[in-house]
């Protein structure tokens, strides 16, 4: 059975699409959350129509679903011991400085999305190699980046 997109799946602040003549607004996130949009939803981000250029939108963000992650409980192992404090700050300032973001990713609160994993294991790459890494945990869920 194939997950259907419902406005609960819709994350708060969202940027929503209003462009009706769009092409691409059938498998555009956008622009699906738009069509689910709460009454009581009266302003929040929103696409401007300047986005559209030469027949490509730059906003496009395809209707699917996605292998997201979260935790790190395993994902220093092939660090050598010496250097997973340096591994560790450069993964958490990849989200901000300050661990707040870094433990939400950890504890669940916030899934990485499949960019976000990929450019973990490259930061991690650096430091040893990533055979055989893996997150703590995956789902699958709508790509909403």
């Amino acid at each position: 059975m194939e997950k259907q997109l419902e406005s609960k799946n819709i994350p708060y602040g969202y940027a929503l699409c209003f462009n009706e003549s769009c092409p691409l607004r059938d498998t555009c996130l956008h622009y699906q959350a738009y069509l689910m949009k709460s009454e009581n939803r009266l302003g929040g981000p929103a696409i401007y129509p300047d986005a559209w250029k030469n027949g490509l939108c730059k906003r496009y963000n395809e209707a699917k679903i996605v292998r997201k992650a979260w935790g790190f409980t395993h994902i220093y192992n092939n660090v050598p011991h010496y250097l997973r404090a340096e591994a560790r700050q450069k993964v958490s300032n990849y989200f901000s400085n300050g661990c707040g973001p870094y433990y939400r990713y950890h504890h669940g609160e916030n899934k990485l999305s499949p960019s976000q994993q990929t450019d973990i294991m490259a930061i991690l790459a650096k430091y040893g190699s990533t055979d055989g890494l893996s997150f703590d945990h995956y789902e699958t869920d709508w790509g909403f980046d």
